[in-house]
């Protein structure tokens, strides 16, 4: 929510943000299929408690004021481990960064989780339960294909179940008055020995296209900025934006380049009038210095 905030002694910087709370509860009926990692180490997302976290080496915080508020817009997330908050480092995905970059007049509802696809996110009713609060003039962004590719039988494929699945989560947030926005899943890391990107999801970046397309949804194509952003890097100093060992999960400094391809995406719909006003454009191909990157390492 605020990064490198810092006062001299005797001064004092207000800043306000808004966040999601919620649990697993449906209203009409229901709760979400949890798994058991989210009744545990995930616990904190859906708990009816707000969860604060201080971090760098002197956290100075002289007072904090919690309203409640039912009445700002909404940004749902919903996707696989790429888009979910992560419950510890190094793992980090764009849509826990995603909030940094908004103003307090809008808020960001992460209901992503790890090894879901379209069928299984429908399946434990995470969809349901975005649009049991959903309301006019919410978003829902929407990146799944990690999962979906694996899934096997007879019609099942990219342009098959996977684009009609991909439509009934568009057509729920339009009912609601919602507007979805469809983005195509993220790269993995996986070089040629031409020092360039493989497509490793196969018909999947275009099914979601395709929908794009044929629903007159915005699209943000995170399939082919996260290509620029990997080669830039590339092969051996793009590891270092990923969870050590991992070709898939990104660490601190790839998750939170990845949320600025998301923003940059985002500049293109309505929801440009919600981003921070001293953000400046990203080119994926020139991504921010590894070098200047800081965060502070969670408690």
């Amino acid at each position: 929510m605020i990064e490198r905030v810092s006062t001299e002694p005797g001064k004092f910087v207000t800043k306000t943000f808004a966040v999601n709370v919620r649990t697993p509860i449906i209203s009409g009926g229901g709760e979400v299929k949890l798994k058991d990692r989210e009744k545990t180490a995930e616990a904190w997302a859906w708990d009816e408690k707000l969860t604060l976290e201080f971090n760098n080496s002197h956290p100075a915080i002289a007072g904090i004021d919690i309203t409640r508020t039912t009445k700002l817009p909404t940004v749902y997330l919903l996707g696989d481990s790429t888009v979910c908050d992560q419950p510890s480092e190094p793992y980090n995905s764009w849509g826990q960064m995603l909030t940094r970059f908004f103003k307090p007049d809008l808020v960001v509802a992460n209901n992503a989780e790890s090894g879901e696809s379209l069928k299984s996110s429908l399946g434990a009713r995470r969809l349901d339960k975005v649009v049991s609060t959903m309301k006019p003039g919410d978003y829902l962004l929407i990146q799944f294909g990690h999962n979906d590719e694996k899934e096997k039988g007879e019609g099942v494929g990219a342009f098959t179940t996977y684009k009609a699945d991909l439509k009934k989560f568009v057509a729920a947030a339009r009912a609601r008055g919602a507007t979805p926005i469809l983005i195509t899943p993220v790269q993995r890391r996986t070089f040629d020995q031409q020092g360039k990107i493989t497509n490793s999801h196969g018909d999947y970046p275009e099914a979601v296209r395709q929908v794009a397309r044929e629903e007159k949804v915005e699209l943000i194509d995170l399939h082919a900025m996260s290509t620029k952003f990997y080669e830039a890097l590339g092969p051996e100093r793009s590891k270092l934006a990923f969870k050590e060992g991992d070709g898939t999960h990104h660490n601190n400094y790839g998750s939170y380049e990845l949320a600025k391809c998301i923003v940059e995406g985002l500049r293109a719909t309505k929801l440009a009038k919600y981003l921070l006003n001293d953000l400046t454009t990203f080119d994926p191909s020139r991504p921010d210095a590894l070098e200047s990157f800081v965060m502070p390492a969670s408690p």
